[in-house]
């Protein structure tokens, strides 16, 4: 599922990056790669805050629809 329509405060596991390279350069310097575990904090109008290790990340509709994961 994206992670736009995940659950708030559940565990993820990013299975899949559906994007152009570039961006997964930029997500991975993030610390958001395949196998990364996230949570979603907020989730407001299709943007979302997610914890990726001990940072936050503000991700828009676009990019958060992107993501696709798992719940743990």
């Amino acid at each position: 599922m994206p992670i736009v329509i995940a659950p708030i405060g559940k565990s993820l596991k990013v299975v899949k990056i559906l994007t152009d390279e570039k961006t997964k350069k930029h997500f991975e310097s993030l610390g958001i790669t395949i196998n990364s575990v996230l949570t979603v904090i907020s989730a407001s109008g299709g943007s979302v805050i997610v914890m990726v290790k001990n940072g936050r990340l503000a991700l828009d509709k676009v990019l958060a629809t992107k993501i696709m994961a798992i719940e743990l």
